[in-house]
């Protein structure tokens, strides 16, 4: 991990190494950190198939795609509200992305290779969460399958 400190601020720059679940994409990117949010609102539980969304919001800046740049693949939601995913071709993984705006770069905190230096700071949309969402933080937990 590299810092570059801004004299002005203080803020860090830190370098993100991540890939999809089948490896075939791997990036790097050295950007400042804005924010680390799980998102609970119905477009980001259906993009991801899961209880919420776990991004990391960063200054924007260009991915350097190490490898696989031609499996990644972009989907903006057409509507009212605008949302994106980017995602290997060939098994689905979420990757990094420049908003819509070009105001902040996402990274799926599940594609990073290492566990990120700072934790989830606001539960968003939160009025919008899975009505199982508790049920599940609740349930029995197990180290592997359950039997």
């Amino acid at each position: 991990m590299s810092f570059m400190k801004n004299t002005d601020d203080m803020t860090q720059a830190i370098t993100f190494t991540g890939s999809c679940l089948c490896g075939q994409v791997q990036y790097s990117v050295t950007t400042e950190i804005e924010g680390f949010y799980l998102c609970h609102c119905q477009q980001c539980r259906k993009i991801t198939g899961s209880a919420f969304a776990s991004n990391i919001l960063t200054k924007p800046v260009d991915v350097l795609w190490v490898s696989g740049v031609d499996k990644v693949k972009r989907f903006d939601y057409p509507g009212t509200r605008i949302f994106t995913k980017v995602f290997c071709t060939e098994c689905g993984s979420g990757l990094p992305y420049l908003n819509e705006k070009g105001s902040a770069l996402v990274i799926p905190a599940g594609s990073l290779n290492n566990e990120p230096v700072i934790k989830p700071i606001n539960n968003i949309f939160w009025n919008d969460r899975a009505q199982w969402y508790e049920a599940g933080i609740e349930a029995k937990q197990c180290s592997n399958f359950a039997k």
